[in-house]
C-alpha cells in the first residue's frame, strides 16, 4: 500500500457553545455590525456571527498566546 503524505484529518466538526453576554457587550457587538455593514456595503444579518471571526483574529494576533502554545508543544 502506498504511504500518503497527508496524515489523518483533524476533527473539525463545529462545537455549539452557548454564552451569556453582558448587555453592554451585546450593544457594542450590534454597533460593530452596523459599522461593518456601512464599511463593507453588506448588511450583517446576525451580529452574533461576528463572534467567531473576532475570536479567531484575537487569538491569531495574540503573541503571548502563540508563545505559550509553542512552549506547550
Amino acid at each position: 500500500m502506498t504511504k500518503l503524505k497527508l496524515g489523518p484529518l483533524p476533527d473539525d466538526k463545529p462545537v455549539k457553545v452557548t454564552v451569556e453576554l453582558p448587555a453592554t457587550l451585546n450593544r457594542d457587538l450590534i454597533a460593530y455590525a452596523e459599522v461593518l455593514a456601512r464599511q463593507s456595503g453588506q448588511p450583517v444579518a446576525d451580529p452574533a456571527k461576528l463572534i467567531v471571526p473576532m475570536l479567531d483574529r484575537f487569538m491569531a494576533t495574540d503573541r503571548g498566546f502563540a508563545k505559550a502554545r509553542r512552549a506547550a508543544s
